[in-house]
């Protein structure tokens, strides 16, 4: 059974594949914080969040995914509650990320305790995704096309998860359409960012939330952050965004047969 830290690290994760490519490499980002509120379309606000200097070994508590979506429940019912330019953005985002195949780039994720963590991450198309988090965190993230796997280095443990009960399965794919495949509640959009925000239900769990951001410009990924059905943020911001770099295939193989690799 996936134990809620595992569960809160495969949603945050996922949304990497939301990126676009960059040559230039980035300083570093301080992730902004996202709304508290669950209800009403969200805003990105503008204060950025303070990060610790150093970073702590991560712990079941501090993991970038939330519960996993269960089935989709909105899509098409959506249309209505979008108008036409919503729709026309949310058209133009999904057309983007379906054209990204292949990506490499680092991350900085701050937890709801505030603590930060980075590391790097490799995307190849369809349903692989290797996300390695620097030291002292012992955590690794690998998804074969077929099974995710969250592993600890400190532990030597291994959990395995089917990629098609997780949101990689959406985000994965050869192509996406947000508006369809997934339960868009907000989509806006100002000088800055263009905003997403996506929400699933589950009976006996709770609402996830999962806001991601993109730059206004060029609709460059810039950050996402996931609301658990507790109200605990866990925000993720990229960088050095390549999606010309081909990915080494050797890095999204999963061994079955040993707890670690």
């Amino acid at each position: 059974m996936m134990g809620s830290g595992a569960r809160a690290f495969l949603l945050a994760t996922t949304c990497v594949v939301f990126a676009v490519a960059s040559a230039v490499a980035e300083d570093v980002p301080l992730p902004t914080p996202s709304p508290r509120a669950k209800a009403g379309p969200a805003s990105p606000p503008s204060a950025a969040a303070a990060a610790p200097a150093a970073a702590e070994p991560a712990s079941k508590g501090f993991f970038p995914f939330s519960l996993p979506f269960g089935s989709k429940s909105g899509g098409s019912s959506q249309l209505t509650a979008f108008d036409g330019k919503q729709r026309a953005l949310l058209d133009k985002v999904s057309g983007y990320l379906s054209s990204v195949q292949t990506m490499v780039g680092n991350f900085v994720q701050i937890g709801p305790d505030g603590r930060r963590v980075d590391g790097n991450f490799s995307i190849q198309k369809p349903g692989k995704v290797r996300f390695q988090y620097n030291p002292p965190s012992p955590i690794d993230i690998i998804a074969d096309g077929s099974s995710v796997v969250v592993r600890d280095r400190s532990l030597e443990t291994s959990d395995f998860y089917p990629l098609s009960q997780t949101p990689l399965r959406y985000l994965l794919a050869d192509h996406i359409d947000l508006l369809h495949d997934t339960d868009v509640i907000s989509v806006s959009a100002d000088d800055t960012f263009v905003t997403v925000v996506i929400e699933e239900t589950q009976l006996m769990v709770g609402t996830n939330r999962l806001m991601i951001m993109f730059d206004a410009k060029n609709l460059q990924l810039k950050q996402w952050t996931v609301t658990d059905p507790q109200g605990l943020d866990t925000t993720v911001a990229v960088y050095n965004l390549d999606s010309v770099k081909k990915p080494d295939p050797n890095l999204f193989v999963i061994n079955y047969t040993s707890n670690m690799k």
